[in-house]
C-alpha cells in the first residue's frame, strides 16, 4: 500500500499486436506509477496454447520482446511497473524472455512476479456435464477437440503480485478491467468489501482497456465524429484517487480527442446488460453512470456502481472447428460482375471433382455483396470492377488448400481477365464457447522469479 492519494496508470497496448510508439512517448512525456499492456483477445491463449505445445518456450505473446526491449529502459529510469497478460498460455517462459531483456541493458536484478493458475483444462476435462454459454450443449461435445481453457482471474491476484515488490507482473488469462483494479486494490490498500472502490477500479479498467478507442480510434467517422490528427493517436492514461475519484486523460498537445462522447461510446463497448456487467471482481452497473469535461484533455467519471462478485468463474474454451480456406481474385471493365458470379462457380465445381470437401462455401463480391449478402446484382449501372472472395470451411488442411489454389488457377483457368489471383493459404480455426466453474475449483498462484 502507497502513502500516495493518488495512482496514474498508463496504457501500454489494448492488443496483441498493437503499435508500441505511442506507449514509449507516454512514458517519456507522463509521470506514470504503472503501465498497463492488455494483449489477450477470446482466441490468443488457444492459438498461443498451440505455439506452446510446438515449442515448449513459446506460448506467450509474440510481441513481448519488442514491447520491453522499448519499455524497459524508461520504466527503470522512471521507477514505473509494468502489469501485463503477456504471458498467455506460458507465463513462466515469458518472465524468462523479460528478463533476458532486461538483462541485455544491465538490468539483472529485475524481478518477475508470475501469475498462473489460470489454466483449467485438466479440470473441465473431468466435468463434461458442464453447460457451454454460448451453444447450450453440454461440454462434453468438444472434449475431444479441446485446445485450452482459462479462467479470467480478477484484480485479487494482480493485487498479490504487486504486493510482492516486483518490478514487472506477467500474467495468463485475467479480465481486461482486473488488471487496472489490481493496481487501486494494492496502491490504496483497497478490499472486496468496499463497492465504491471497486466500481472506481472497474470503470477506470473499462475505459482504458482498449487503449486508443477512448482517445477516437473506433470512435472516428469523417464529417460525422471527426478525430483531428487521427495518425497521431495517443494512448491514454488514467488518475484514480483515494476517494474514489476517477479521470481519464490523454496528453496535452497530442492527436485525437478525449470527452465526454469518446468516453460514453466506450462505456457501452462490449457491455450486454449495462446494469449487470459481470466481471470476476464485481457486477458493475452502468445505469447511473455519467461523465464530466473537466478540460480540453481530461474527462471525470461520475457515480460508478458495483455489486458483490459473483460464486464463479468464467472459462474461455478454444477448441479446434476445422480449417478456412480462402481465395481472392479481380474482375473489372465490361461484364466483370458476369465474369465474377462464372468464376465462383468454376472454383466451386473444379473443387468438388477433385476431392475437395467442405461444410460450407461462402462466395463473396466485396463492395456488392461481402457485408449484407445479396440482395439485387441487376442494376441499372452495373459494376465496373468487383473483387471476388471464395472461401470454404472444411474439416481438413488439404481441403482448404485446394479451394484457395482453384481461385489462384483463375489467372489461366478462366474466365478471361483475371486480376491479381491469390491463394491467402489455409488457416486452423479455433473456436470459443465458455463455462461457468465455482470459484473453488480455480487456485491462482504468484511466483516470482528473478532477483538477487
Amino acid at each position: 500500500m502507497s502513502n500516495s492519494d493518488l495512482v496514474r496508470i498508463g496504457v501500454g497496448s489494448g492488443m496483441a499486436d498493437e503499435r508500441i510508439e505511442p506507449a514509449v512517448q507516454l512514458l517519456k512525456d507522463q509521470p506514470l506509477d504503472y503501465l498497463v499492456c492488455e494483449c489477450l483477445a477470446e482466441r490468443t491463449i488457444a492459438r498461443e496454447s498451440l505455439s506452446r505445445k510446438n515449442n515448449p518456450e513459446s506460448g506467450y505473446t509474440p510481441m513481448l520482446e519488442a514491447r520491453m526491449r522499448a519499455f524497459l529502459p524508461l520504466c527503470r529510469e522512471r521507477g514505473v511497473r509494468i502489469v501485463t497478460n503477456m504471458g498467455a498460455a506460458n507465463p513462466l517462459a515469458a518472465a524468462r524472455a523479460v528478463q533476458r531483456e532486461a538483462a541485455a541493458i544491465g538490468w539483472n536484478d529485475l524481478r518477475c512476479a508470475v501469475v498462473t493458475g489460470d489454466d483449467v483444462l485438466d479440470i473441465i476435462r473431468q466435468h463434461p456435464e458442464l453447460p457451454l454459454l454460448e451453444s447450450g450443449q453440454p461440454l462434453a461435445a468438444l472434449l475431444p477437440r479441446l485446445v485450452s481453457a482459462n479462467a479470467y482471474l480478477g484484480a485479487d491476484v494482480i493485487r498479490d503480485a504487486l504486493d510482492t515488490g516486483a518490478e514487472v507482473i506477467i500474467t495468463g488469462r485475467v479480465a481486461d478491467p482486473s488488471l487496472f483494479l489490481g493496481v487501486a486494490l494494492h496502491h490504496f490498500g483497497w478490499s472486496y468489501d468496499d463497492p465504491a472502490a471497486l466500481a472506481a477500479g472497474t470503470v477506470a479498467g473499462h475505459l482504458l482497456e482498449c487503449s486508443v478507442q477512448v482517445t477516437g480510434g473506433y470512435f472516428a467517422d469523417p464529417g460525422k465524429k471527426d478525430v483531428p490528427r487521427l495518425a497521431e493517436l495517443p494512448y491514454p492514461f488514467g488518475e484514480i484517487r483515494r476517494d474514489k475519484r476517477v479521470f481519464i486523460n490523454k496528453a496535452e498537445g497530442s492527436g485525437g480527442r478525449l470527452d465526454v462522447m469518446t468516453c460514453s461510446e466506450q462505456a457501452l463497448y462490449e457491455v450486454h446488460d449495462p446494469r449487470r456487467y459481470i466481471t470476476p471482481d464485481c457486477v458493475f452497473d452502468f445505469g447511473e453512470l455519467s461523465f464530466q469535461q473537466v478540460s480540453e484533455n481530461r474527462v471525470e467519471v461520475l457515480n460508478p456502481l458495483a455489486h458483490p462478485r459473483t460464486d464463479s468463474y468464467k472459462v474461455v474454451v478454444g477448441y479446434s472447428d476445422g480449417w478456412i480456406g480462402v481465395g481472392e481474385v479481380a474482375y473489372a471493365g465490361i461484364n466483370a460482375l458476369e465474369r465474377a458470379q462464372l468464376a465462383a462457380d468454376i472454383v466451386k465445381e473444379r473443387f468438388a471433382r477433385d476431392g475437395g470437401l467442405a461444410s460450407e462455401i461462402q462466395i463473396d463480391l466485396i463492395g456488392l455483396s461481402s457485408l449484407h449478402g445479396v440482395s439485387d446484382l441487376n442494376r441499372a449501372q452495373p459494376p465496373y470492377e468487383v473483387r471476388l472472395r471464395v472461401a470454404g470451411r472444411c474439416p481438413d488442411k488439404r481441403s482448404a488448400d485446394l479451394l484457395g489454389e482453384h481461385v489462384r488457377q483463375l489467372n489461366m483457368h478462366g474466365p478471361y481477365a483475371a486480376g491479381g489471383p491469390v491463394n491467402l493459404g489455409a488457416r486452423e480455426v479455433i473456436a470459443v464457447d465458455s463455462v461457468l466453474i465455482p470459484r473453488a475449483w480455480v487456485q491462482p498462484r504468484v511466483t516470482v522469479v528473478g532477483g538477487r
